[in-house]
């Protein structure tokens, strides 16, 4: 999972809402998840991908198919936390994101990790990744580690 001190990319800033808390009044676990998407999908918008036309998926789709979340401190409604996000290509056809969630005060509350595959929305086969996402993965990754 992503360290504090990691270089993130980009960064969506929300309040949590009283309906994604459960019944003891903490963000319920498989929020956090719908969190990140949120921020995924703030992240494409500002890169000036058309989140409406990418998600559709006429021609590609780009599914999860991993997820994984670390928790370390609750979160109650009307708790601001910043959502930071690097993504990074793994090869042709996959990439991952990996995501920071820090309350006011700065301290992480939970990392996540979820990672994508782009397949033919037809034949359901992998299929490189666009020029769009290509590009947004060029300008929001990480430089290389040198040394």
């Amino acid at each position: 999972m992503p360290s504090k001190d990691q270089d993130w990319r980009f960064t969506y800033d929300r309040c949590i809402r009283f309906h994604e808390t459960d019944a003891a009044g903490v963000v319920y676990f498989a929020n956090i998840l719908s969190l990140c998407h949120e921020a995924y999908e703030a992240a494409l918008a500002e890169a000036g991908i058309n989140v409406r036309d990418f998600f559709s998926g006429a021609t590609l789709a780009v599914p999860v198919v991993h997820a994984a979340v670390d928790f370390r401190q609750p979160l109650y409604c009307g708790d601001q936390v910043a959502i930071a996000l690097t993504p990074q290509r793994l090869n042709a056809t996959s990439f991952e994101i990996r995501y920071c969630l820090r309350n006011a005060a700065e301290k992480t509350v939970a990392t996540a990790l979820t990672r994508h595959v782009c397949i033919d929305s037809t034949s359901h086969q992998r299929h490189p990744l666009s020029p769009d996402l290509e590009q947004w993965m060029q300008s929001t990754a990480l430089p290389p580690e040198t040394g």
